[in-house]
């Protein structure tokens, strides 16, 4: 079993794709690992060892979704969620435990795990897929966590001076009613004026912001292109998230990942 591709990243020169994978069988199940596979070109892929496998109390029930950001000194680090002991979604650090090696192949448990716990007032099962990690101008880092709480969609809003604690945001950075759990959230900036790539951290009056969310209800990725006010943490989109509007892809696509 593959799915749901987590944490993409460029690093060194190669191309890193993780991916969810029960290597016991082609089902999914209560043991998600994530697979590890990289490539120099996008088209030829090499398989390596499992990066992250349910061996603690904090992701015993499995290893779900989340992303990559590059950390300044070029080190990568990976959020991802975990399912507990207790059957509680939580978010988990994870980084390379050898960085001289060019494949990145072993990946060490932060020993504090997990660093998000589950909200007040949401259900186990619905808080998931952190996603990449962007900074604004006051120096801290941003992530959003996908949830629901009685079929509103919630986009929650965490920030951290570390990328090791994490506070929840007083208010969440969207909110939609009747859309369901919101899968695989990605948030970047694209530029206005140009049709080139951008850093998730850049801000200026040249970019808006995508909002991309999978309405796991539906299986379809769903986007929104809007205006971001960090200070606010405040996003206002153009268009209304509704199951006519914007999709990243109208075949059989849904919880993708976005990266730079």
């Amino acid at each position: 079993w593959m799915n749901d591709t987590n944490g993409p990243m460029y690093y060194n020169g190669v191309y890193h794709l993780f991916y969810q994978h029960n290597p016991f069988g082609p089902l999914f199940s209560n043991q998600i690992y994530w697979a590890h596979s990289v490539s120099q070109d996008l088209i030829n892929w090499i398989p390596l060892d499992l990066a992250i496998a349910p061996t603690e109390p904090f992701d015993i029930n499995s290893c779900w979704s989340g992303s990559a950001t590059i950390l300044p000194g070029n080190i990568p680090a990976i959020l991802y969620t975990g399912i507990d002991s207790e059957n509680r979604q939580v978010q988990n650090l994870a980084v390379p435990k050898n960085l001289s090696d060019p494949y990145l192949n072993e990946w060490v448990k932060y020993t504090g795990n997990p660093v998000i716990n589950l909200p007040d007032g949401i259900q186990p099962d619905d808080f998931r897929d952190p996603t990449t990690a962007w900074m604004a101008d006051d120096g801290r880092w941003r992530i959003l966590v996908g949830s629901q709480k009685d079929k509103t969609g919630i986009a929650f809003v965490y920030q951290s001076d570390d990328f090791v604690s994490w506070s929840k945001y007083d208010s969440p950075l969207l909110t939609v009613p009747g859309t369901g759990i919101w899968e695989c959230p990605d948030f970047f900036p694209v530029w206005v004026d140009s049709a080139k790539g951008v850093d998730t951290s850049v801000m200026n009056s040249r970019v808006k912001h995508v909002l991309k969310v999978g309405l796991f209800d539906y299986a379809r990725d769903y986007y929104m292109i809007g205006n971001y006010s960090p200070s606010k943490e405040n996003y206002v989109p153009q268009n209304e998230l509704t199951l006519s509007t914007l999709r990243y892809d109208y075949g059989k696509y849904y919880a993708s990942k976005s990266f730079y």
